[in-house]
């Protein structure tokens, strides 16, 4: 009943407010005007007595009072281009409305010109980016290109065999292999001397050979346009190695003989000949002895090497034949064979010079008083007169008698000037007076009388302290006594009569 009778009431409102407003019919083009549902509007002067069958259809344009709410206004929507709708988005329409009559709002017309800069602008970076990317991609593709060129040509290269000579070999070349040369560098050498035709050609056989491991710098022999194999078979051959010379300790450059035997002592100059000889046979050619003397005589230092704290006491040399003496170390040296003998001298004497200052020969000298060349000289009197294990005391020995002004009486001294040597000298050789003779002179010899060790030049250049003045080997195992009494050194000169270690082979 409730909802009976609150229909009832609601009805009764709107028929008095059809009465208030009642419209004519005339007026709005007939009775049978649509409403917007399509529905057929009845006429406004029915009434109708039945409450519960009552509907009123009745359009009327409703009149507002001051009290009354105005209704919501309508806005009025456009329907957006059909491009727009397509970038923006459409929203979904309800279920129940024609998608015709659905209408997407518009932007506002300032956001569109500001999105349109942007997509401008967008569009314009893009376009850069593809130029730029464009670009990098086209020197990538040069590169590459160029790469594969110069991969192509090193390849070629690769497959195809190195330049190689057929033989028959030419004359004999001589050829460096300096310390610390890999095969490749020597292989270069070869190269520039003619020997082979192609480095690639001798690195192959020389990978090929485990044996190129063993070789040692030096001066080789080699035949020119040789087959790249036969150019590394020869270089490990024994027969190659020239210009390689081993120097005894004491050695000096002219052959000595022994008293009595008569036995020959080779001196430096016969031993770089023999080592100066390039070829067998009829075509060896060896530089002499005597053209090695001649070049040694040469008053030309600089050509000869020699190193300017030993110039002056070269020059001061009263047998130019005996200048170069001591100037050329002991121990094993390397020189050029193909050279002149002037060439071979310098090279001989530039490395042994390199050699002594290596042991602080300029720096010695403070505590010895001596000169780098007068260390030189006794040095060598040092080698000649003492064992290894002797030869600091040998060396103090030499310092306290220079000191004390007295001569020093060595027989290495005497033998020096002799043709004939021992060990034991008598005195008629004694009293002979000579530059080197030490019993007839004070001081130092005006040269070195041989080719002495690092070892005694060291022992010269920091003797061993002692008061020694006087020393004497006692026997013939090298046994030497040392002291500073000389009553005590005749006692010593008794017992190395007694062991036959000082008689004479006159």
């Amino acid at each position: 009943m409730t909802d009976r009778w609150a229909r009832a009431e609601e009805r009764y409102r709107q028929r008095e407010a059809d009465r208030r407003y009642r419209r004519d019919d005339r007026a709005w083009g007939g009775q049978n005007s649509r409403d917007t549902r399509g529905r057929t509007s009845r006429v406004v002067g029915r009434e109708q007595d039945d409450w519960d069958d009552y509907e009123d259809d009745t359009t009327v344009i409703p009149r507002y009072t001051d009290d009354m709410e105005p209704p919501e206004p309508v806005v009025e929507r456009r329907r957006a281009p059909r491009e727009q709708r397509a970038r923006v988005g459409r929203r979904e329409a309800p279920e129940h409305e024609d998608d015709d009559e659905y209408e997407e709002e518009p932007r506002p017309r300032t956001r569109s010109r500001r999105s349109s800069r942007v997509a401008s602008r967008k569009a314009k970076e893009r376009k850069r980016r593809r130029r730029t990317m464009w670009l990098f991609a086209g020197v990538f593709v040069l590169l590459f290109a160029g790469a594969a060129v110069f991969a192509g040509m090193k390849l070629v290269q690769s497959l195809g065999s190195p330049e190689d000579y057929a033989g028959p070999a030419g004359p004999l070349v001589v050829v460096q292999v300096h310390d610390g040369d890999t095969s490749k560098q020597i292989a270069t050498t070869m190269k520039e001397r003619g020997v082979v035709a192609s480095t690639g050609a001798f690195f192959e056989a020389a990978v090929r050979n485990s044996n190129m491991n063993s070789v040692q710098p030096g001066f080789y022999a080699i035949p020119s346009r040789s087959p790249a194999a036969q150019a590394v078979s020869a270089l490990l051959g024994k027969q190659s190695r020239v210009g390689n010379l081993v120097i005894p300790e004491g050695r000096l450059l002219h052959d000595q003989f022994e008293v009595g035997t008569g036995k020959r002592t080779d001196g430096i100059y016969r031993m770089m000949s023999a080592a100066s000889c390039i070829g067998v046979g009829a075509a060896q050619k060896c530089v002499t002895p005597e053209q090695l003397d001649a070049a040694g005589a040469s008053a030309d230092l600089a050509a000869l090497g020699v190193p300017a704290w030993a110039a002056q006491g070269v020059k001061d040399c009263p047998d130019r034949t005996r200048q170069l003496e001591g100037l050329i170390a002991a121990g094993t040296l390397d020189f050029d064979p193909s050279g002149t003998p002037e060439e071979m001298l310098r090279q001989l004497v530039t490395s042994s010079a390199k050699a002594y200052e290596s042991t602080g020969l300029l720096q010695s000298g403070g505590e010895t008083k001596l000169s780098p060349y007068q260390t030189l000289i006794a040095a060598s009197l040092v080698e000649r007169e003492a064992k290894p294990q002797d030869m600091g005391k040998v060396a103090r020995v030499i310092v306290n008698r220079l000191r004390d002004n007295m001569p020093l009486q060595f027989d290495s001294t005497v033998n020096y000037a002799l043709d004939r040597t021992e060990v034991q000298t008598n005195d008629a050789d004694r009293h002979t007076e000579t530059p080197w003779n030490t019993y007839a002179m004070s001081g130092l010899p005006k040269t070195p009388i041989a080719a002495p060790s690092l070892k005694a030049l060291s022992a010269m250049e920091n003797p061993d302290p002692g008061t020694w003045l006087y020393f004497v080997t006692v026997d013939k195992k090298g046994t030497t006594l040392f002291t500073d009494d000389y009553k005590q050194h005749q006692k010593y000169i008794l017992q190395a009569q007694q062991s036959g270690i000082l008689d004479s082979g006159r």
